[in-house]
């Protein structure tokens, strides 16, 4: 065996070492690269999963259309696998619409040629997934020059959740315009302040408020509403409400449109968008309060005047109000009344008072009525006490759930009206069974009422007059019955004036059956009209036969005063020629006569003077009668006329032994009159008293008057007049009938009174039988 040289065991101690060495590196180095690769091959495989789970799928189309892409691009085409070449992916049948298609093969090549990018939504034919294609120039480190690299999303559900979002967005903004819209219209003043508390937005209804141009002005100005009150800004109360996330309501003094008004001023936190406010205008609230206070105590005061019983329950159903008649009404006491008992309990009061209706199960009747206050209408209800009282009950439910009870004593109401209906039932009977013909038009003419009379005289069938004719439809089924047919509008026009007019009118129409019948229309105070027909054929004829007994009996008396009248001029002519040879003969035209002569011619200017005395009479009593009694008029002085015929008369008194006594007072006075009729009536009663008294008694004239009249009476103490014949004392046929059976009677006494009452006065006749007769004139001074 060769033995080493020194130098090259040295040497090969180097290269032993230096391999060795390489050795060591080559080992550390493989050991590093190893672990280099297994994190770059763990990187791979990151990045690829990383890849895969990835919402977009990569695609990269080389300059040539080869297509390199992942395998579930083929799924959202709908195919089996990835398509080779870009062609085959924008061809028809490629797995997109065809429209989309074309437009992506445009883009592809557009970005191949210039280098640009693009994004285009594309779908699957057929299908309803929306794919959204971003494409890019691929770098260097992708592939060759002229690829391009493509992002394909699938954006189905997010293009469903931005329309969604879109949709919101556009509902956020329709919405955020009509809040604007809403607050700009408000009446009353709103604003927005920035977090930093500068105003950011104001209504119109603040700018009027503060009295300024426009929003913007105002928001530029930082015009505020209201004032500082006790230190507090509208700053540092916006800034308080932000801070203590909770709105913050205060009332604060603030001067609108030149008046000072309060406002209650409320802001509101929004977060980080600011601080919102409003404020309202109290002074019409507190005003409504004050007249709903004022309005409530006039209410309760018109409730406790009333003459109805009245009680009101709360909410909780306690008494709160009751007037004195409810008090009154059910016997309740004051202080359980001022102790605000429960509804249940006061009908509980009022049952021991015995004031409700009497009824079986009360509890299940009370709980009714406790209904009343859930009630949504008002309920009413009759009560019949035991003592007879009817009680009227309404029942109000109130809008804050209290109750209001009103009691109404209808008693007397129910014992008028029952009172009332007897008397109608009353009057219907009466109605029916009167012996006028009654019916009854309403104001439209139509008939409402009638008679069993009405029936019967027209010959009507029940049928027709139920069904209410008019006036004209009546009178036409009728007229037939009239003598006139034409005499029914006569009825037509006087109902109407009745029923329009308010006129009453009368007339008659007679039946073709002879009768006659007189009605009225009378129109009735509430707008009807009463037509009344009654039957007076009886009367007519009668009053026919008395009518021409009239006109012969005024054609007899026609005949008697023009026989009178003659008879007494006829009787005057030789009764003056008996007298005129009586009184020749008397002053001795004839010769001497014997004093039996003389007695004899005496006699016959007695009888002459007398008779003509008696045809005077008859005369003036005749002529008084048919009213052409001739009286003058001039001053007549009545003391002396009174002493004139007491003179006249004296004789005959004298004769009879009769004391004629004469009292004449100042007042008497004068008439105007005509003193030759005044003497002839005055004389007329002095014989009448002298006549009729017997001997030894007495007659007296007595005289005074008034300023008015005067007034003479002749009294006497004779026998008096009998009551029956005073009846006829100054009836001429009557006196003269009593002539012709032999009594002591004349016309003296009834010409008398016609000539006191020509002159427009009066005479009066008292007597009583054994205790005389006084005889009065009275006469008017003018």
């Amino acid at each position: 065996m060769t033995s080493l040289t020194p130098f090259a065991a040295v040497i090969l101690g180097i290269v032993l070492a230096g391999w060795l060495a390489a050795a060591v590196w080559a080992l550390s180095t493989g050991r590093r690269m190893r672990r280099e690769g297994m994190q770059a091959q763990g990187k791979f495989d990151r990045l690829s999963s990383l890849l895969g789970s990835a919402p977009a799928a990569p695609i990269i189309i080389h300059a040539d259309g080869r297509i390199e892409a992942v395998d579930r691009l083929a799924k959202w085409l709908g195919k089996d696998r990835v398509p080779a070449f870009v062609s085959d992916l924008t061809a028809a049948d490629g797995g997109l619409e065809p429209q989309d298609a074309a437009v992506l093969a445009q883009e592809i090549a557009a970005a191949q040629r210039a280098g640009r990018s693009f994004a285009l939504p594309v779908r699957g034919e057929g299908s309803t997934r929306l794919l959204l294609v971003r494409g890019a120039p691929a770098g260097p480190a992708l592939a060759e020059s002229g690829s391009v690299v493509l992002w394909i999303f699938d954006a189905t559900d997010s293009q469903s959740e931005i329309q969604a979002l879109k949709s919101r967005v556009e509902q956020l903004r329709d919405a955020l315009e009509a809040l604007a819209g809403l607050v700009e219209a408000a009446p009353f003043p709103m604003w927005h302040r920035t977090p930093d508390m500068r105003l950011s937005l104001v209504n119109a209804a603040y700018v009027r408020a503060v009295d300024g141009h426009s929003a913007a002005e105002v928001i530029a100005q930082g015009t505020e509403l209201v004032e500082t009150v006790s230190g507090l800004t509208p700053e540092a109360a916006a800034k308080q409400a932000l801070s203590e996330s909770c709105a913050v309501e205060r009332i604060v003094p603030a001067t609108i449109d030149g008046e000072r008004r309060t406002m209650r001023v409320v802001d509101v936190p929004l977060g980080d968008a600011g601080v919102a406010g409003f404020a309202m205008d109290q002074n019409e609230l507190e005003q409504a309060r004050v007249e709903h206070r004022r309005l409530e105590a006039a209410q309760r005061d018109l409730l406790d005047r009333l003459s109805a019983g009245v009680a009101r329950f709360g909410p909780d159903r306690a008494l709160s109000f009751w007037n004195q008649p409810f008090m009154s009404l059910f016997g309740l006491d004051q202080d359980h009344l001022a102790d605000q008992p429960v509804f249940e309990r006061v009908l509980d009061r009022m049952r021991e008072a015995r004031r409700l209706p009497e009824h079986r199960d009360f509890p299940a009747w009370r709980a009714e009525r406790r209904d009343w206050f859930l009630s949504p209408d008002p309920r009413e209800e009759n009560w019949l006490l035991a003592d007879g009282t009817h009680l009227r009950v309404y029942a109000q439910p109130l809008p804050d759930g209290g109750l209001l009870l009103i009691f109404e004593d209808r008693t007397e109401q129910v014992q008028l009206s029952s009172a009332r209906d007897t008397l109608l039932r009353v009057r219907t009977a009466t109605f029916d069974n009167l012996f006028e013909s009654i019916g009854v038009f309403s104001s439209d003419g139509r008939l409402s009422l009638w008679n069993s009379r009405f029936r019967t005289i027209w010959d009507i069938s029940e049928d027709l007059l139920a069904q209410h004719p008019r006036i004209d439809e009546l009178l036409r089924a009728v007229q037939s019955r009239l003598a006139k047919p034409q005499q029914a509008n006569l009825v037509r026009e006087l109902v109407r004036a009745a029923t329009v007019e308010r006129k009453q009118r009368v007339g008659h129409v007679g039946f073709a059956d002879g009768r006659i019948f007189e009605f009225a229309a009378i129109p009735l105070p509430d707008g009807n009209a009463l037509f009344t027909m009654l039957d007076v054929t009886d009367s007519r004829r009668v009053e026919q036969v008395l009518r021409d007994r009239n006109e012969a009996l005024e054609q007899a008396d026609r005949v008697k005063t023009a026989f009178v009248t003659n008879m007494s001029y006829e009787l005057r002519t030789p009764l003056t020629t008996i007298a005129g040879f009586a009184e020749m003969m008397s002053a001795g035209y004839a010769g001497e006569m014997s004093e039996s002569a003389k007695e004899y011619v005496d006699g016959i200017l007695q009888s002459t003077s007398r008779l003509s005395m008696l045809i005077d009479n008859v005369l003036d009593l005749t002529q008084g009668e048919a009213g052409t009694l001739p009286i003058d008029r001039a001053p007549v002085d009545l003391a002396q006329l009174a002493k004139d015929s007491v003179a006249r008369i004296k004789g005959d008194a004298e004769a009879k032994g009769i004391d004629l006594a004469l009292s004449l007072h100042d007042t008497l006075g004068q008439v105007e009159g005509d003193r030759r009729r005044i003497g002839q009536a005055l004389d007329h009663l002095l014989e009448n008293a002298v006549c009729y008294s017997g001997r030894g008694a007495r007659v007296l004239l007595h005289g005074d008057g008034s300023g008015e009249s005067a007034r003479l009476v002749v009294s006497d103490n004779g026998p008096g007049i009998s009551v029956p014949r005073q009846a006829t004392i100054f009836d001429a046929a009557a006196r003269a009938e009593q002539a012709r059976s032999g009594e002591k009677a004349g016309i003296g006494l009834p010409l008398a009174k016609q000539l006191a009452e020509a002159h427009g006065g009066s005479l009066q006749l008292v007597s009583e039988p054994g205790q005389g007769t006084m005889a009065v004139i009275e006469l008017p001074r003018g």
